[in-house]
């Protein structure tokens, strides 16, 4: 469980830098990445998605602070 947290944890750093990105820059840095490739662009998406969902759930239990 521990390797699937660190994935999820990453996965939603990798997506508040995006939306940073595009907040102040207007720079979606997945589109820049991979563009030619919307398939994967999909799976990013999404996979950032069920990752913010996954911490989400489980941060209380995960954090030591809020526990």
């Amino acid at each position: 469980m521990k390797n699937l947290h660190m994935v999820a944890i990453l996965l939603v750093l990798v997506g508040a830098l995006n939306w940073g990105l595009v907040g102040l820059f207007n720079l979606n840095l997945v589109t820049t990445l991979l563009g030619t490739m919307p398939g994967a662009e999909t799976v990013v998406y999404t996979l950032i998605g069920l990752s913010a969902v996954y911490v989400g759930i489980g941060h209380k239990k995960d954090c030591k602070i809020c526990s």
